[in-house]
């Protein structure tokens, strides 16, 4: 497995920087393949560039069109081109959207997000700890990583969603603009001697795994054709486990208790006018996929609330 590691240049994502890339590529298709210029025309520093363009690809907004340049992917547009449905990123389902992509990136996938969000099972986050798994995953894949490297990568994973605070308790500046921070996904949950002969302390945190409302019944439906599609393509039944635990699943990205994911299951037949049924008894649990869906389409039901 190829993982995803440097390119954020220690900046975790922004809230202007992925309709930036979105306008800079409508303007430009090889903005990002000429720093200096991109410098003139997004108005930031090199690194900020760099971070910006690993963010918006990280994040499914732009591809790279195989000529050295970027395309805008059909979610990029839809979600911030000229009829964009939340340009300005105000709707926490656009956040939970953001995240789901970050932690399903396969192009390649990201590293700390794969790991920490598919396979660890934990009750909490401690760096030190995480640090030293990572190392030996690394170690296990043959990549050759120093440590400075890999906890750049880990920090900036916590930073994103983790509030960064000040001796005062004041939020630092350079994580103020990181819009996951929103998600309240990971919490501060205490603190611990980082190691016995480093005479520090550091934070730990936990995943909330409690039920998530703000997830509308549209953005889990989502979620969960695009899971069935990249992971289940030729199955029409997969289990309740699968979809709970089973890598990328909408319950292992959103930490969603099972009692909220089987309330949501047992309104799917409703909510997809019968293309996906859940079926229940002493000996199955499983959802059958009776016919498809068009992500676009679903993407878009998202916002009908907001946008009739």
């Amino acid at each position: 497995m190829k993982y995803k590691i440097t390119g954020h240049e220690k900046f975790p994502m922004r809230y202007p920087w992925l309709p930036k890339a979105v306008m800079a590529v409508q303007a430009n298709s090889r903005i990002f393949s000429d720093e200096n210029e991109a410098i003139v025309e997004m108005g930031v520093g090199k690194n900020m560039v760099r971070s910006i363009r690993f963010w918006a690809v990280a994040a499914g907004i732009i591809k790279m069109n195989g000529n050295g340049g970027y395309v805008i992917t059909e979610f990029g547009d839809a979600l911030f081109g000229e009829r964009g449905l939340d340009p300005f990123i105000e709707d926490i389902q656009t956040l939970w959207l953001l995240h789901w992509k970050l932690a399903n990136a396969n192009d390649p996938p990201l590293l700390a997000w794969d790991y920490l969000l598919n396979r660890w099972h934990e009750p909490e986050i401690a760096r030190s700890v995480v640090l030293n798994s990572l190392e030996k995953e690394a170690e296990n894949m043959d990549i050759k990583l120093s440590s400075t490297t890999l906890r750049d990568h880990l920090d900036v994973f916590i930073r994103t969603y983790a509030p960064t605070r000040g001796p005062k308790g004041e939020a630092k500046e350079d994580n103020l603009d990181s819009p996951l921070v929103e998600l309240e996904l990971i919490r501060k949950t205490g603190e611990r001697n980082a190691g016995p002969d480093s005479g520090k302390r550091e934070p730990i945190y936990a995943f909330r795994r409690e039920e998530k409302h703000e997830i509308s019944s549209e953005l889990f439906v989502y979620c969960l054709f695009d899971f069935l599609y990249r992971r289940h393509q030729n199955e029409s039944t997969i289990s309740f486990r699968e979809i709970s635990v089973g890598h990328g699943s909408p319950g292992q990205v959103f930490k969603l208790p099972e009692n909220d994911l089987r309330e949501r299951l047992e309104t799917l037949e409703d909510r997809t006018d019968g293309s996906l049924t859940y079926m229940e008894s002493a000996s199955i649990q499983q959802i059958r996929k009776n016919s498809d869906a068009k992500l676009i389409g679903l993407l878009q039901s998202i916002y009908s609330r907001r946008y009739p």
